[in-house]
């Protein structure tokens, strides 16, 4: 096989692109500019004037292709014998349903859930009815409760990672990434009540902390 570059470059599903020139392009770009101010609690925050669907949508965009990438670091790491069922420590496991193809929960390794899990976002996100790429196409009425299953699985992935994987993470110096990448999703759902409590259960500790160091 060719030698990939950077490990970093490596995602484990290709990665979504928002059509440039378009006004959920601009947005993205503000939210990258804003993000580098450093103030995470304010880069969050829906901009003025702006349609707090579309940046939802710009935002969820973005969360799938960050976890994408982390995952796509530790995938070799993940594997049907190290991660037999897909849990968050010894307390949460996760049994896969999407309701269209298998209805009835079905437990699986962790690599084979998170396969099921991104290949089910990427088909929500290329959905052109569910998310709109065309400039004054409106978003469904039901565009809200997708968006909320949506980032309630990506947080899924991001559970799975800090409870199974957090050694190959500090081994690859992915942490501070990662970390970012968690505080900013946890800030942006947090700010829209987007998942709820019980779902963040697995992480409560890591986010109580990450929410006292900002206050």
């Amino acid at each position: 096989p060719l030698a990939s570059g950077s490990r970093s470059s490596k995602t484990f599903k290709p990665k979504k692109n928002i059509p440039e020139g378009s006004h959920q392009y601009e947005l993205l770009k503000h939210a990258e500019a804003t993000l580098g101010s450093g103030n995470l609690r304010q880069a969050v925050m829906l901009p003025e004037g702006e349609d707090l669907n579309e940046w939802i949508a710009v935002n969820t965009v973005d969360f799938f292709n960050q976890i994408n990438m982390l995952y796509g670091t530790i995938t070799e790491f993940c594997t049907e014998s190290s991660c037999p069922v897909m849990s968050a420590g010894p307390r949460y496991e996760y049994h896969w349903a999407d309701g269209t193809n298998i209805k009835k929960p079905i437990k699986c390794s962790a690599p084979k859930y998170i396969d099921y899990l991104m290949t089910w976002v990427q088909d929500q996100l290329d959905d052109e009815t569910l998310f709109p790429s065309k400039i004054g196409v409106p978003f469904p009425k039901n565009f809200m409760s997708v968006a909320k299953t949506i980032l309630k699985r990506l947080f899924r992935v991001y559970a799975h990672i800090y409870h199974q994987h957090f050694d190959s993470v500090m081994r690859l110096q992915e942490e501070a990434h990662l970390n970012t990448s968690f505080k900013h999703f946890i800030f942006f759902v947090q700010e829209f009540n987007l998942i709820d409590r019980r779902e963040l259960a697995p992480l409560h500790e890591l986010i109580e902390k990450l929410g006292s160091k900002d206050r």
